[in-house]
């Protein structure tokens, strides 16, 4: 026998829940909140309990409320991603690539209109995530992850190494032109990315003046530290400090003029990227021509890196 309470009060408590008051679940749900509270009613007869409690003008959920709540909008939650698959799969022409945040936004995502636009009827869904994709959740074509997150993957391949390089706003220097050396940068403020425990986290100041044969016993660097990386080299734009950037991250921040490099002495990366994919994703066409441009993008930057490395060496040397 079928004991759930009516659907349509189930779907008004969750809007209740999520905004906090009947006018406003009204509104979001365009009825009356006459019609929100008649709902509710239902729903608290079929349950027997009470789900809510009036605190002045307002209402809250009661702790009994609280917790059906959490199983109402996780369950709500499935359909609404339930539906959107069923929306995708309706349209084999949608391409949805899922990568890390950061490498999302200052990498892949400057460069996918350049594909998208010798292919007008590919709609492109870009997911930037740190949660590697899931069965339960939306399918994704293709991810771009780091290290050994790959290692779970039925295909994958590495796409490129990266580096880290100082970078700063140009205003942060002095208008002399004057050589700075390594040592001098310790005069600067210090933006630190740490991003345990998800991953190994890059090259560090410390790891950097270590490299540099500068003396770090009195360093700081762990005054300014962000999680993400592009929000420390945004930081690093509206001048805040000096940041250990990513190279694939901040060219066309360098190529604007909106950083600079004020040394050129890059670290590489402890871990590649890796490019995975569903075994579906090769079934379509216009998955195939992604994966290949994709692929010689990450051959690109990987080049690029491997150019600056080497020339740095080279400095040295000399």
């Amino acid at each position: 026998m079928d004991n759930l309470p009516p659907l349509r009060a189930l779907q008004v408590f969750d809007t209740v829940g999520r905004c906090g008051g009947i006018s406003e679940a009204a509104r979001r749900l365009n009825i009356s909140a006459g019609a929100v509270s008649q709902q509710m009613k239902l729903l608290e007869d079929a349950l027997g309990i009470s789900l809510t409690a009036r605190d002045g003008k307002r209402i809250r959920l009661t702790s009994a409320g609280q917790r059906f709540h959490q199983s109402c909008a996780s369950a709500f939650e499935c359909l609404r991603i339930a539906q959107a698959e069923v929306e995708l799969s309706k349209n084999r022409s949608n391409l949805r690539v899922s990568a890390l945040p950061s490498l999302m936004s200052g990498w892949l995502a400057p460069q996918v209109s350049t594909w998208q636009q010798g292919q007008p009827n590919v709609d492109i869904y870009l997911d930037g995530s740190h949660a590697e994709p899931a069965n339960s959740g939306y399918e994704i074509d293709f991810r771009i992850t780091y290290s050994d997150r790959a290692l779970d993957a039925e295909n994958a391949m590495e796409l490129f190494r990266d580096c880290v390089v100082p970078a700063c706003s140009p205003n942060l220097l002095p208008a002399a032109s004057t050589q700075i050396t390594p040592a001098e940068l310790m005069n600067y403020p210090l933006l630190s990315i740490d991003w345990l425990p998800k991953f190994a986290s890059p090259p560090s100041w410390r790891d950097w003046f270590k490299a540099n044969a500068v003396d770090c016993a009195q360093l700081h660097d762990s005054h300014r530290v962000f999680s993400l990386s592009a929000v420390a080299i945004q930081a690093a734009i509206d001048g805040q400090g000096l940041v250990l950037a990513q190279y694939s991250m901040i060219a066309q921040d360098i190529a604007a003029g909106r950083l600079v490099i004020p040394i050129c002495h890059p670290l590489p990366m402890p871990a590649p990227y890796f490019l995975t994919w569903t075994k579906s994703a090769f079934d379509y066409e216009h998955c195939r021509q992604f994966h290949r441009w994709l692929v010689a993008r990450g051959r690109e930057q990987g080049e690029r890196n491997r150019a600056l490395l080497e020339a740095s060496n080279r400095a040295r040397e000399t």
